[in-house]
């Protein structure tokens, strides 16, 4: 029987963490932070790849699209933000959450082409990613 091996502690936030969430593959770690940022860790060298940074607000929720190429995250700053994980470009965005409180959850559809986000007022939010139409539920 195997032990388990203790491989990194991972600190680069300054703020608590709310979320981590795996790649497709398992290479890499997203961690979502109450100090409003997302971070793709590389957990095999223990090393931050890169800092997510645009919202405005803490980030409640991490989410890898099926293939590892884009990462969702939802914040309380009301946004649901599409990046891409290779290069931590931003390339996708929406904002119209409820006006009190914000997105606490984000998920993607086995296609990659929707994301769900829960919302603090009791909606969900579907987000068609190739045209990032919005529907509520």
């Amino acid at each position: 029987m195997s032990r388990d091996k203790y491989l990194h502690d991972l600190k680069a936030h300054n703020k608590e963490i709310y979320t981590i969430k795996w790649s497709p593959l398992g290479q890499t770690l997203a961690s979502a932070s109450f100090d409003a940022t997302v971070r793709l860790w590389d957990v095999e060298r223990g090393q931050c790849l890169r800092t997510l940074s645009k919202h405005l607000e803490p980030v409640y929720s991490v989410g890898f699209s099926p293939d590892g190429r884009y990462l969702a995250s939802g914040s309380f700053d009301r946004s649901v933000y599409i990046w891409e994980t290779n290069s931590g470009k931003l390339v996708q965005s929406y904002t119209g959450g409820p006006q009190d409180g914000g997105i606490f959850e984000v998920c993607w559809n086995t296609r990659g082409d929707k994301v769900g986000a829960s919302a603090s007022d009791g909606t969900v939010i579907v987000l068609d990613v190739r045209h990032l139409k919005n529907r509520l539920l």
